[in-house]
């Protein structure tokens, strides 16, 4: 296999992974929308990136969806602080009319000479093969980075999760790390912006997460299941995506999404298949108890 495509597999196998972990956090504390909005509000910021640099470089891009991204953060803090309208209210407004804007730049840079040329459309919806070698070094030393910080802080991430007013008593700066999750639940979604896109990358955020909530209760394992499917994930797409010639976005997330199913079908504990063969024993046993009551009552 050629290096390169090793190189590749293994950045989308760091991202899934890191996408997994930190979508555990943004699950259980309610913030899945947080990384819908800023997936669709880097677009402009990615758009603009490249009309002021000229040309195709991650990094540059990179900056610009997170500035883009803390831009509309700070619009939908905003529009919830000021007026009455509630955050998913806010969340959904900011996140179409940033999204709007990108498509309207997005269309504008392609209709100019060399624009179709740029490398821009595969942030829509994802392409592996379009990574350069500069590219995977960005996307795997920013995952690797990640990954490093959500363990070094687990244990704080997993107390500001469960009991925020305890962590508080205890002492732990509930707000600093806050910051540093919302921070790492925007850097993954930048990161994979190129590999999996901006329509689809929230999706890899949340549904690793939610398959491995079916198979556990701590959040230790949840964690790394949610890391492993996401890698999985990440690999597979990746490699029909490159014998293919076709989005990577669309497929890592059908193959996210079928372990999702196969969790919610058969997990052990929480899958729907179990759920019912349980059900299905427990009546055969009530229904034997009692014919066996009724035969010694006879």
């Amino acid at each position: 296999m050629d290096i390169n495509v090793q190189w590749v597999f293994t950045s989308m196998a760091l991202l899934g992974l890191a996408s997994g972990m930190i979508g555990t956090f943004a699950l259980l504390k309610k913030q899945s929308l947080i990384g819908d909005a800023m997936a669709h509000a880097a677009l402009p910021g990615i758009c603009i990136a490249f009309l002021l640099y000229g040309q195709k470089s991650l990094l540059v891009f990179l900056i610009g969806a997170a500035c883009s991204g803390y831009i509309a953060t700070v619009c939908i803090q905003f529009i919830v602080k000021h007026t009455r309208i509630k955050e998913d209210a806010a969340i959904g407004i900011v996140l179409s009319v940033f999204f709007g804007l990108g498509i309207v730049l997005l269309t504008w840079i392609n209709q100019h000479e060399g624009g179709n040329q740029s490398g821009i459309n595969d942030f829509l919806f994802g392409k592996a093969a379009s990574l350069t070698g500069s590219d995977v070094n960005v996307l795997t030393v920013t995952a690797i980075t990640m990954i490093t910080t959500i363990l070094v802080f687990f244990k704080e991430f997993k107390i500001i999760t469960f009991d925020r007013a305890f962590a508080q008593g205890i002492g732990v700066p509930v707000s600093l790390l806050n910051g540093v999750l919302m921070f790492l639940i925007v850097s993954v979604v930048v990161i994979g912006l190129q590999a999996v896109g901006v329509v689809l990358m929230s999706a890899l955020l949340i549904t690793p997460a939610l398959a491995a909530r079916y198979w556990t209760e701590k959040l230790e394992w949840m964690m790394w299941l949610a890391g492993g499917f996401g890698a999985l994930s990440g690999v597979a797409g990746a490699y029909i995506s490159l014998i293919a010639y076709v989005p990577t976005g669309p497929l890592v997330i059908i193959f996210a999404t079928m372990l999702f199913i196969c969790s919610f079908l058969f997990a052990p504990k929480r899958g729907l298949c179990s759920k019912m063969i349980r059900r299905y024993i427990q009546r055969r046993t009530l229904r034997a108890k009692q014919l066996y009551k009724r035969g010694e009552q006879a």
